[in-house]
């Protein structure tokens, strides 16, 4: 490819980021730079000398800082009589691994991100770290009261009803497992007895984080003592 040919492909693929970002979120970036680095997945990373590797990773860290302090913020605004327990509870729900997900599919941010693996494109977080890295080049670029009023007007009042999520319910396995996936830690749940009680198959299931055992459960169903199990180790992650 010619300079000239590189050039023209290079800007224009910035106008088309550009006119995304204005389509999906409403305002046109200032440093576009920052963008394309929050869509840049780490098996597309730009190696530096030394060693050092150039990827969305730093920004997903600091966006999931941001994004729990703007979401903590409307919701402490939008429900002034709830206590801290269902604040943390809503606040979950939002920036939960799985509505991260969802959300950036349905925003199409996928459809930008610069990944150089199939193994990258099948990992199920891929949306939602994206979006996280997103928030961070967005708090970078125009500061935090700007992002806290692109996140509620374009996000939180667009695609989250607040009376759904008041009602709806998180299980314990589901946020075991979307800690660990931000956490970049091993979970499995393995079936460590089962048992005949009155007649009734009965089960006994034990969470393992990076191949340590921390709580096991009984229930009369597999689903039901996974949850079980996460619960106890939820409470044990908790109080550490």
């Amino acid at each position: 490819m010619s300079v000239r040919n590189f050039l023209r492909f290079y800007f224009s693929s910035e106008r088309d980021l550009r006119k995304a970002i204005k389509n999906i979120f409403g305002f046109y970036p200032g440093n576009i730079s920052l963008y394309k680095l929050a869509l840049r997945h780490k098996s597309a990373s730009i190696k530096l000398k030394g060693g050092v590797k150039i990827n969305n990773e730093r920004l997903e860290y600091l966006g999931d800082a941001i994004l729990s302090a703007v979401v903590a913020d409307y919701l402490f605004k939008h429900f002034p009589y709830k206590d801290e327990g269902f604040l943390t509870e809503m606040r979950s729900k939002i920036v939960s691994r799985t509505s991260l997900n969802k959300l950036s599919h349905k925003l199409g941010i996928k459809n930008y991100l610069l990944i150089s693996s199939s193994e990258g494109r099948q990992m199920k977080s891929v949306g939602g770290n994206a979006f996280e890295a997103f928030i961070g080049a967005l708090y970078l670029d125009r500061g935090y009261n700007f992002t806290y009023k692109i996140m509620v007007k374009r996000i939180i009042k667009m695609h989250f009803d607040m009376n759904d999520l008041e009602n709806s319910e998180i299980s314990y396995k589901s946020r075991l497992i979307e800690w660990a996936q931000k956490e970049k830690r091993v979970l499995n749940f393995s079936i460590i007895d089962q048992r005949k009680v009155k007649g009734q198959n009965q089960y006994q299931v034990e969470v393992l984080i990076d191949k340590k055992a921390y709580a096991s459960a009984y229930d009369y169903n597999i689903k039901g003592a996974e949850n079980l199990a996460a619960e106890k180790t939820w409470a044990m992650l908790s109080e550490n």
